[in-house]
């Protein structure tokens, strides 16, 4: 018997019940082949069985592949704070910038959004660092490689200070610059070493602190343009300038001889500040004497000319009456101011003579 007819020997692939011949003609009942519309429903059935048990188990998939999409579509929504500024990039290439608000990119891996803090005030501090930086529990650490500048006198100050800065354009400062605290810090070291070349150390150490601050803040923000870096310097402050530890107690005795000088001056401009008003306003008072004479003098000969002129003029016309006129004048004034005694000659030739003994030692003793 071949394998053939050991595996066919008791049932025919069509159904064929035990018993019957090989060549499928036993003496059994015959079977009718499947159907194959009862094929199909069967396997139908089975998928529902694996799908939920029930008949249509295909649209649980459908809505639960809708969900996602869903969920994938709404994942695009993103918020800008207050504070930010949103900057969308497609497949890594920048797009454009988005103000606060709610907003909407295409989902991942398609676009990105970075919102970095624009208004958040940054600060470098350039020659020292805080106690934070430091692990040290107080004060600050001077780094000499960054404090120390020379100054326009070829003298050196060590000089520290703290740079503010915010985020002006969020798409050139995430894009143009690699490492914004270095870049500030180089910046502003560049235009502060410039600033001190400049300037003597005495006018750094005293009353040129704001305007050095000033000027080193105008040159690194137009330095960081120059970049492109989109960032905006808002302060640069000056937390220390002094000299060098090694040189100070005789920078401090200089500048203590400095003070004397100064003191001395000051004194001796106040003295002269006195002495010279007094002497010009004296002076000027002499010149106005002098002038107040000179126009008395002109003006008292002026007078006497003309009444000079105008005796002589009336004594051409009348010689007698104006020789007396004058005498009786003369007279006048000179007896005006002495003591005297007016006899009258038809009084007699009986008066004796008086002499004032009294009145002559009233006037010797006056005299002496």
């Amino acid at each position: 018997m071949s394998f053939k007819d050991k595996i066919f020997k008791n049932q025919s692939p069509w159904g064929t019940p035990p018993g019957g011949d090989s060549n499928g003609n036993g003496s059994g009942t015959r079977r009718e082949p499947p159907n194959l519309d009862d094929v199909i429903k069967n396997f139908q059935k089975k998928i529902n069985q694996f799908s939920g048990g029930k008949s249509g188990g295909s649209k649980p998939i459908i809505i639960g592949l809708l969900i996602l999409l869903a969920l994938y579509i709404a994942s695009g929504l993103y918020r800008v704070l207050p504070d930010e500024q949103g900057v969308v990039l497609r497949f890594g290439k920048y797009v454009h910038t988005t103000q606060p608000g709610l907003h909407y990119h295409f989902p991942s891996p398609f676009e990105k959004v970075l919102t970095p803090k624009v208004t958040k005030v940054n600060r470098v501090d350039v020659g020292f660092r805080p106690a934070s930086d430091t692990g040290r529990s107080s004060g600050v650490g001077n780094v000499p490689e960054e404090s120390l500048m020379l100054t326009g006198d070829e003298n050196i100050v060590d000089i520290n200070y703290s740079v503010f800065w915010v985020i002006k354009d969020a798409q050139k400062f995430l894009f143009n610059i690699q490492s914004p605290v270095e870049t500030v810090k180089a910046t502003s070291e560049t235009a502060m070493r410039e600033v001190i070349a400049k300037n003597e150390i005495q006018t750094i150490l005293t009353e040129g602190r704001s305007n050095i601050e000033v000027e080193v803040q105008e040159i690194t923000q137009q330095i960081l343009d120059e970049y492109g870096s989109g960032i905006q310097i808002t302060q640069v402050q000056t937390q220390q300038a002094d000299p060098p530890a090694q040189v100070i107690d005789a920078f401090r005795d200089v500048q203590a001889a400095r003070a004397d000088r100064e003191r001395s001056k000051n004194e001796a401009e106040a003295y002269a500040n006195d002495v010279i008003p007094r002497a010009r306003g004296e002076a000027e008072q002499v010149l106005q004497q002098a002038e107040a004479y000179k126009k008395e003098v002109v003006a008292k000969a002026e007078g006497e000319a003309s009444r000079f002129l105008a005796i002589y003029n009336e004594y051409k016309n009348a010689k007698q009456v104006t020789q007396e006129r004058m005498y009786l004048e003369t007279m006048e004034k000179v007896l005006a101011d002495i003591d005297k005694v007016i006899i009258d000659k038809n009084s007699g030739s009986g008066v004796v003579p008086y002499l004032p003994l009294p009145e002559l030692k009233k006037s010797g003793g006056t005299t002496n």
